[in-house]
């Protein structure tokens, strides 16, 4: 079985975005960026299978700029095989990407494609359920276990009551949440290794995609800062504080 894991270069989580002065969005110069962490959990679990004997080959997608490369060669080195970037240096939204990976799925054709839930620049947690409908294929969301088993994939998925288990028949499409596992560290070896590995490069008219943005950013702005606490000397004195803002009897 083949595995599809698309991948998105993100402002890497350990950053503080920068809102641009004019409100138009976030500054991205000399920030640093990397996998998005729900897609570092996607790549592991593929790797995971693989090892298990459940899968022959993992293919690792990004569509973003040029320099989307570096976290294919980030997912090479971790473990897939070989990696293609559909390149576009501007902004592609979800329902973009979910028909070019529908392109990407059609001449590979994986058993199964794997991707996290929601990247952390835009938190839209909708290309992989946009992807499931085009394709028509079965889905299971916000995994936190995954198992396969012959032509079958059973994914426990996290909902607001607990844990839900669901069986889906494969070909199907599944996102990754936080608890799935914990992401390996790409050794030097297998980071020079990643260098030598495939990664082609394509452009979303290779696959017939109109990526024009049918949204627009109004305005972007900083949460509103937050207004520093107090220190109390005692217990009394914080009690008489907490009357004063009726909170306590």
């Amino acid at each position: 079985m083949k595995i599809l894991v698309p991948v998105k270069r993100v402002i890497d989580y350990n950053v503080k975005p920068r809102v641009k002065a004019d409100g138009t969005g976030v500054d991205l110069s000399n920030v640093k960026m990397s996998m998005n962490p729900f897609d570092e959990i996607a790549v592991e679990e593929a790797i995971r299978l693989k090892e298990a004997g459940k899968a022959e080959e993992i293919v690792a997608i990004s569509v973003g700029p040029a320099k989307a490369q570096e976290t294919l060669r980030t997912a090479l080195a971790m473990g897939a095989d070989r990696a293609i970037l559909v390149e576009s240096d501007a902004e592609v939204e979800p329902l973009a990407v979910a028909k070019i990976l529908k392109g990407i799925v059609a001449e590979e054709n994986p058993g199964l494609v794997i991707l996290g839930k929601q990247a952390i620049d835009d938190d839209s947690n909708q290309t992989g359920q946009m992807l499931a409908a085009l394709l028509g294929r079965p889905q299971g969301t916000f995994a936190s276990k995954v198992e396969i088993d012959g032509d079958a994939v059973s994914v426990t998925r996290e909902v607001d009551g607990g844990l839900e288990t669901v069986k889906l028949t494969l070909p199907a499409i599944v996102t990754t949440d936080l608890r799935l596992n914990e992401p390996r560290y790409a050794s030097l070896p297998n980071i020079m290794k990643a260098k030598k590995k495939p990664l082609d490069t394509k452009g979303p008219a290779d696959y017939g995609v109109d990526i024009a943005p049918r949204l627009k950013t109004l305005k972007v702005a900083e949460p509103a800062v937050r207004q520093a606490g107090i220190k109390v000397p005692d217990v009394d004195t914080l009690v008489n504080k907490l009357k004063d803002m009726g909170i306590a009897n």
